[in-house]
Parts: structure tokens; sequence; C-alpha cells
């Protein structure tokens, strides 16, 4: 076994979850990760814990997803009763086709983020983490072949975590105490927010797995201006390109794509807390330095800002202020390496992808 993937599940047990004896652990693999698998259990069995598997058959899901009446979809009560007595869970994406959830109904779909709801909340109440194996069809989807991804997945995962969180501590320095965030690219996104009272966290690879950003929710009723997101986003297994939102009184008023439109309005409709920005994200990891269509890497590039429309996550969320609640959290991204800035409480803090606290930043 390739020794990158011992360190990956070395990673995700002790670093990222902590895990104990005792503990209750679901492991949620696709069969692309089955290596990745195989070094958790064995992690998990040396800590003397109790790993349960759950495989992720997306193939079997898009058929019954196809099939079923959205009337008839319905919350899963077992589902939700496992994951409350889950201590901890351990989810891998591995993908031999990215696509395989294309051309399902974006109605059925909303119904099933509906009844999810219950069992997603539930399972931020355990220790868990979320994480990427370098499967074929993954490489694929970025252009590139196995053995080269699987060094971009690894470089991005195996990596000094401590070091990376004293980095972008000098970020969540700068927006723990600030009022208002402006985002101005190029001639199309130029947006404000208010933060205020608002924590920004440090994400050292504790959920994620590559971890590297800092992230806060922004006042939900604060929002104002446009936002266009020039990084293609993966909606329902279908790729929505060139998205933009336009922001009133923290509502999108207007929405539209050049591609796969019908989806985004699928994903903003889902209900009230999709209309409103639940999460604002700065990218710090380098060694991600390119795009490959998989959120949980692409959201963390460095020269990047992603805004998540839907649930807010809790723990971004002050005492007294509101949590935007929805069903769904889509994360799209915009590329901040030319022509913008990131400007807190009327300060530029980023220009060009390049923060005030690196080398080369010209204010």
């Amino acid at each position: 076994m390739d020794p990158r993937i011992e360190d990956h599940a070395e990673l995700l047990v002790d670093h990222c979850t902590d895990v104990q004896r005792g503990d209750m652990v679901a492991v949620m693999a696709p069969p692309a990760a089955a290596d990745l698998e195989v070094a958790i259990y064995e992690a998990l069995g040396e800590r003397g814990a109790m790993p349960i598997g759950l495989s992720l058959p997306r193939r079997a899901m898009r058929a019954y997803a196809a099939a079923i009446d959205a009337d008839d979809v319905q919350m899963m009560d077992h589902a939700l009763a496992f994951v409350e007595e889950t201590d901890v869970m351990i989810g891998i994406r591995g993908a031999a086709n990215v696509s395989e959830m294309n051309g399902l109904d974006p109605e059925e779909m909303q119904a099933f983020a509906k009844v999810q709801k219950p069992i997603q909340d539930a399972q931020m109440q355990c220790r868990w983490v979320g994480t990427q194996f370098p499967a074929p069809g993954n490489a694929q989807k970025a252009e590139m072949n196995t053995d080269d991804y699987r060094d971009f997945v690894w470089n991005a995962v195996n990596k000094d975590w401590d070091e990376q969180r004293e980095f972008q501590a000098q970020m969540v320095e700068i927006l723990d105490d600030a009022e208002e965030v402006r985002i101005v690219s190029g001639e199309e996104t130029d947006l404000t927010m208010s933060v205020a009272g608002n924590p920004t966290k440090n994400d050292d690879a504790e959920h994620n797995l590559p971890g590297g950003e800092v992230f806060t929710a922004p006042v939900p009723d604060s929002v104002e201006g446009t936002v266009c997101f020039d990084k293609p986003v993966m909606g329902m297994g279908r790729e929505i390109r060139n998205a933009s939102l336009e922001f009133e009184g923290g509502e999108v008023v207007h929405h539209d794509a050049e591609q796969n439109a019908d989806v985004l309005a699928g994903i903003v409709g889902t209900d009230e807390g999709a209309k409103r920005l639940g999460e604002l994200g700065i990218g710090m990891n380098r060694d991600i330095d390119r795009f490959t269509y998989n959120m949980l890497f692409d959201e963390k590039m460095g020269d990047t800002v992603h805004l998540a429309i839907g649930r807010a996550y809790a723990e971004t969320v002050g005492e007294g202020n509101e949590q935007n609640e929805s069903a769904v959290h889509k994360d799209m991204i915009v590329d901040m390496s030319e022509d913008s800035f990131i400007e807190v409480d009327g300060e530029v803090v980023q220009r060009d992808g390049t923060f005030v606290f690196e080398d080369g930043f010209e204010g």
C-alpha cells in the first residue's frame, strides 16, 4: 500500500477526529476508495474503536432518485437514529464517474435535500470529517493523469497543519473584529456584507481534509451587490458556468448562469434560506494550485473567495446574531488572482490574490 494512504488515514482518525477507545465510528466510503477505507479500519483497530462501514453506491442512489416521485420522499427516521448514536463520522469521496447524478429532476433533488436536513443537523453534532481519495473519475474530471492527481491530492492533504494554522491565523485576526467586508473582482463582482459579531474560523483540516481556508458567516440581511462566480460549480451532477447573483437586503433578487441556469434556479429555490448567504470563505492552501472541479479542494485555493448560499454553520454565528437556516449549503467560487481585492472595514487586505501579510503585497 502507498504509505501516503496510511498517512492520510492517520490524519483522519487522529488530527481530524481524535478517535478514542470505544468510539462508534461510521466510515462512508465508495468502492473507489477501498484502500483508504482499509487503512482507516486498521487505524481504528489500533485505537480500540468500533467501525461501521457504509457504502455510497451512487449508481444505485441515482436509479432510486430517478424512480421515486418527489411527493413520496420521506424522512428516514432510522438513518437519523443511527447518526444520533454515532460518535465519529468519516466521509470519503472518490468517484468512478463524477457525473453519475447527471440528469436528475431538480425538483426531486430539492425534495431529498429537505428531508435530509435533520440528518445533516445531527451529523454536525458528531466529530466529523470529509475527505477525498484520488480516484480515477476525479482525476479525469481534473484533466490529470491518475499518478499526477494522486500527487496533487496528497500534497494538499499530507502537510504540516500546525504551520498552516499559524499562516491562516493572520487572516483570522483581521476578520475577527471586522464590521464590513467588500469583495471586488473585475467589472462583474462588487459585493458588501456585514460580519459584525460573527466569529471567524481557522480551517486547519479538522472537518475537511484538506483544510486551508478561513471562514465566517455574513449577517443574513446585510448582503448587497452583485457577484459572478467565474469558476464552474457542480450541482446535481451538472456543471453550472458563470453563475451570477444579485442581492438586495440580503436576498437574491436575480440569478442567472451561462450554462445550466435551471439547476442554479433549483438550488436557490430550495427554501427561503437558500436565497441568502450562509458563508464567506477565503482560500489559503498554497498547495492547491489548480482548479479541479472538486469543491473540497477548489474552495481552498489561495487566490479565491467562496460564498455559500444556504445554511450557515452555527460556530460562525455570534451570540444574538441570526443563523441562516436552509436544507442546502452550496459553495461557489470567485477567482481573485487578477483585477481584484478584498477590503475589510475600508482597508485592502488582499490584492490580486496576495495577502497583506505576504511578500509582494501592493496595497
